[in-house]
């Protein structure tokens, strides 16, 4: 037998009982990569840490008393637990097809959250309580159902790191004959390939409804507290955010067997390491916390990946082939109201406008009819001293709406810069 290095040290390393514990929420956190990755489902060939949190949250999946016994909790939808759905969006107005949702969904909220990062043009004008208005050009319509294209990235080559080390540390316990530590290892690198081979099996896609034949143009709006979404195109392209949703199928579902049986395994991975690694050489026990470490470091890395931006980015790029979009600064609610009916060009545009800005006195009475008049005839909103003077108002009024209409006017002037731009 070959002499283990440090093998007179009466030092130990209990590395067992935190071996199933830690790095677990990151373990967790990178497993939620498998179905958007290209690829990562064949690269977990490792000695993952964690493995007994990963049994247990992904064990709720599979669904009968035996395995509600092993792994109690509620039976999540697949999409809900891997985080590709469960988020509430904002509320949506239809408005041709007349159509509300007062609380849309995951890929309305994606959409909402995109549009509150995107940098916006600064319209000039008054400046009150800035809102910002994004128009989104859907000119897509996805099919009914698809399997979009997994994202490419460097997780695939980073992944040999973990796997290399997995793999090597494995291979010196075997040639100093520590097989406590060689089958610990081992185990631990089976256990964590197969679950991300059985995991990353499930089938991602993406549906939304299909429109009645004959169905009005889906333009609409999504509100939010700080930021207007303009939705303009068909019916099918609108609904995918509005009604749409990624999901995940498995062949095994609705028990997903198959997943019951590997958090069984990653369960008897933890409970082995517990029992055996306490056994092991001192330095088998350094060779199996290197390749935990090592492994929790490429872990740590994929669950700080922003999965909301990689979802984002697979709606907006792959599903919906790029629309384009387009935030604008507006400085009052005012020119904000008049820039979106410019953007909608509605058929029923004093009903939009009393939806957005509800004030019913006599000088708002006043601006909204003029503004209305000036939308049907298709005339400039430039406007003279003859438009806010008179008309039975008094010195005050007369000013409110000329200050109004000066905000009509900046809403008009920015959207015609639109124009030119688009």
């Amino acid at each position: 037998m070959r002499s283990i290095p440090l093998s007179g040290s009466k030092f130990s390393l209990d590395a067992s009982g935190v071996a199933g514990f830690f790095g677990g929420e990151e373990a967790v956190s990178a497993m939620a990569t498998v179905h958007v990755y290209q690829g990562r489902k064949w690269l977990g060939w490792y000695n993952s840490p964690g493995s007994y949190l990963i049994a247990k949250r992904y064990g709720q999946l599979a669904n009968s008393r035996f395995w509600d016994g092993l792994f109690p909790g509620v039976n999540a939808d697949p999409a809900t637990l891997f985080e590709l759905d469960g988020l509430k969006g904002p509320k949506f107005k239809g408005v041709e097809s007349g159509s509300i949702i007062p609380e849309t969904g995951h890929l309305a909220s994606l959409m909402a959250k995109e549009c509150q990062l995107k940098q916006g043009i600064d319209v000039p004008g008054r400046k009150t309580q800035p809102v910002g208005v994004t128009i989104v050009d859907l000119h897509y319509v996805p099919d009914a159902t698809m399997t979009p294209k997994q994202l490419t990235k460097y997780t695939s080559a980073l992944a040999f790191i973990p796997m290399s080390v997995s793999v090597g540390t494995c291979i010196v316990c075997a040639f100093f004959e520590d097989w406590y530590s060689f089958s610990m290892i081992l185990l631990g690198i089976i256990a964590s390939g197969i679950s991300c081979l059985v995991i990353g099996s499930g089938k991602f896609t993406f549906r939304h409804p299909i429109p009645s034949p004959g169905a009005p143009r889906g333009d609409g709006l999504l509100l939010t507290d700080n930021n207007i979404i303009v939705l303009l195109g068909q019916e099918g392209a609108v609904n995918s955010i509005t009604r749409g949703k990624f999901s995940l199928h498995f062949e095994s579902e609705p028990e997903y067997r198959n997943i019951g049986i590997c958090s069984l395994i990653l369960t008897t991975q933890f409970i082995a390491q517990l029992l055996l690694i306490p056994q092991a050489e001192l330095f088998g026990q350094i060779m199996f916390i290197t390749s935990l470490a090592v492994s929790w470091a490429y872990n740590s890395w994929l669950s700080s990946l922003d999965k909301g931006e990689i979802q984002r980015r697979l709606l907006l790029d792959v599903v919906l082939k790029r629309p384009l979009m387009t935030k604008y600064m507006l400085g009052t609610r005012t020119t904000m109201a008049v820039f979106v009916l410019l953007a909608l060009n509605p058929s029923d545009p004093a009903k939009i406008l009393d939806d957005i800005l509800p004030n019913d006195t006599k000088v708002w009475r006043k601006w909204k009819s003029i503004i209305l008049s000036r939308l049907r005839d298709g005339e400039k909103m430039h406007f003279q001293s003859a438009d806010w003077d008179g008309g039975g108002l008094d010195a005050s009024e007369s000013t409110l709406l000329k200050t109004l209409l000066g905000d009509a006017q900046a809403a008009y002037d920015g959207y015609a810069d639109h124009q030119k731009l688009h």
